[in-house]
């Protein structure tokens, strides 16, 4: 299981990530406040200022004050860690 920072020691599961998007348009802020009224908003974001908007499988709406650029590259490089082979060690030739 693969965690992805979202800022400020706060971690989402990456594998049920669906979207990362910016929170300036209408329908987000709609998304925002629908998720708020039925119980499936998350606010990770400590207080700041949202700046990016992470939907999850579970239609969770989770708010960040990280830009939706770096939580994006952030999910990439886990991508990058689980798609390259790790190096097989042999106890028996390590020393």
């Amino acid at each position: 299981m693969k965690l992805l920072n979202i800022g400020f020691g706060n971690v989402v599961v990456a594998e049920r990530v669906v979207a990362l998007v910016t929170p300036s348009s209408a329908p987000m802020k709609r998304l925002r406040e629908e998720a708020r009224v039925i119980g499936k908003l998350i606010d990770a974001t400590q207080g700041r200022k949202t700046r990016a908007i992470v939907i999850t499988d579970s239609d969770h709406v989770i708010l960040s004050a990280i830009q939706a650029e770096t939580v994006a590259s952030r999910l990439s490089a886990l991508g990058e860690d689980a798609a390259s082979p790790r190096p097989k060690t042999d106890a028996r030739t390590s020393s």
